[in-house]
């Protein structure tokens, strides 16, 4: 226990001690993503807004979908969305990160461990984008700002904490099982499917409910609702909290000792 206690805060040393260099990659792997197109750095923003508007259509104006619990389905449908679309984008990306910078790996002075950090924090700058969209959705809709929307703060911490911990398992396994990286997509979607997201919690009869609450991005999903229509904050569901801060501090610590045990390998892997 101890030597995996020293492994996460060895993890967390590293990232805290290089977060010059953390900010350096995510900006220059940010502008990668995109390099080679016309208009650049602009279809991170582009393409959230598209969706939203594609949401709307289809949900708002083509089904005419009835409201939940008394608020527009369409805000009720990107507050569960969005989140979602941070966890999925940075946990599959997170995951092919060690393999993607094979060249850096080699290098025996690098942290590879910034490599699964760089990813999410570049799925965060889309994220905040799609929170600024979210805020101007609910400001259409006639709802103004609250004091139960700081929390998304709080939430967006505890999506990082979690996609870092499982990215670090993730990364260091797909060096060696590169099948991993395809299991990790499929647990995705179907991960996806049982996030109630487009659907209400309340449809799953009583009994069963407590098992979809297992899902940890029930958890986020919920918070963001909870945040921006319920008016809920997040110590109110103090057994849930319990539940999803040790679920992630297990997947932390699991991770770190998992990449930290596999680095030395990397690069005769690779």
């Amino acid at each position: 226990m101890k030597k995996i206690f020293r492994s996460l805060l060895g993890l967390i040393g590293g990232i805290i001690a290089n977060r010059k260099l953390l900010w350096q990659m995510t900006k220059r792997d940010f502008r990668q993503r995109y390099l080679g197109s016309y208009l650049g750095i602009l279809w991170a923003f582009i393409q959230p807004t598209v969706t939203v508007l594609i949401f709307w259509f289809v949900f708002q104006v083509g089904f005419k979908s009835a409201p939940v619990n008394n608020f527009p389905f369409i805000l009720w449908l990107v507050c569960g969305m969005f989140p979602w679309f941070f966890l999925s984008d940075s946990i599959q990306s997170a995951t092919n990160s060690v393999i993607e910078s094979s060249f850096l790996v080699k290098k025996i002075v690098f942290r590879v461990e910034l490599l699964p950090i760089v990813k999410i924090m570049s799925a965060l700058v889309v994220h905040i984008f799609f929170v600024a969209v979210l805020f101007a959705m609910f400001a259409v809709y006639g709802y103004g700002v609250s004091l139960y929307n700081l929390q998304i703060v709080y939430y967006f911490f505890a999506m990082i904490c979690f996609s870092l911990g499982l990215s670090w398992l993730t990364s260091s396994l797909t060096v060696f099982l590169r099948d991993v990286g395809q299991f990790v997509g499929m647990i995705l979607q179907f991960g996806f499917w049982c996030t109630p997201i487009f659907w209400n919690l309340q449809m799953i009869p009583e009994q069963f409910q407590f098992l979809l609450k297992l899902n940890p991005a029930y958890y986020l999903v919920e918070g963001y609702r909870q945040s921006f229509i319920y008016n809920e904050w997040f110590w109110e569901h103090a057994h849930l909290t319990a539940y999803f801060w040790a679920l992630t501090a297990a997947v932390m610590f699991i991770g770190a000792w998992c990449f930290k045990k596999l680095r030395p390998h990397f690069a005769d892997v690779l």
